[in-house]
């Protein structure tokens, strides 16, 4: 059995390298009788029962997941890790009520980053990694309480401003250079 060398460093899929919210808000917006307001970005909104079941039905066109856009963020991120020779992996939650879901998940990955191995999980905190790059703070949370010297960067998005934590560095699209000098502190921390 091979033993990796390099450090792990675990990639969301959603709200990291897929634009699941630009992808949510265009649909919904096809669904939305004229006069009603716009879905608002974020895991923390509170939305009526009509919007969550509009979101469900979207979600569970399998297609739907397969064909969200690359968001630029996350992308951003995994070429900084490749630079630094980060072994790296796809951790994606998959939806417990939607197994369609998963599979096109896995479609998603082989045609945006196909030489990056995928998991698929429903507990985040289950899996080793030296570096977690996620957008959503509890499950930053999650694997974080098994991993304290752990570092997270965390794409910014309107729902996890605001969250912090000693081992959490935002990536803002402007402050590279911050998140390159936290992961090579990562990948040579002995």
């Amino acid at each position: 059995m091979n033993k990796i060398k390099e450090p792990i460093a675990l990639l969301d899929m959603d709200g990291t390298l897929a634009d699941y919210d630009k992808a949510m808000q265009r649909d919904l917006a096809k669904l939305a009788s004229p006069n009603e307001e716009p879905y608002i970005a974020g895991f923390d909104k509170q939305h009526p029962p009509h919007i969550w079941e509009r979101m469900k039905l979207i979600k569970e066109n399998g297609d739907w997941w397969e064909n969200l856009p690359q968001l630029k963020l996350g992308f951003d991120i995994l070429h900084e890790l490749k630079d630094l020779g980060f072994v790296m992996s796809i951790l994606t939650q998959g939806p417990k009520d939607n197994p369609i879901a998963w599979s096109h998940k896995v479609r998603w990955c082989k045609k945006n980053v196909p030489d990056i191995d995928i998991t698929i999980t429903r507990n985040k905190g289950l899996v080793y990694g030296r570096v977690l790059v996620d957008d959503y703070p509890l499950y930053i949370e999650q694997w974080l309480a098994h991993r304290p010297r752990g570092l997270v960067i965390m794409p910014d998005h309107p729902w996890n401003r605001g969250f912090n934590h000693k081992n959490v560095v935002p990536y803002y699209g402007s402050n590279i250079d911050e998140v390159r000098k936290a992961l090579i502190k990562a990948r040579d921390r002995k």
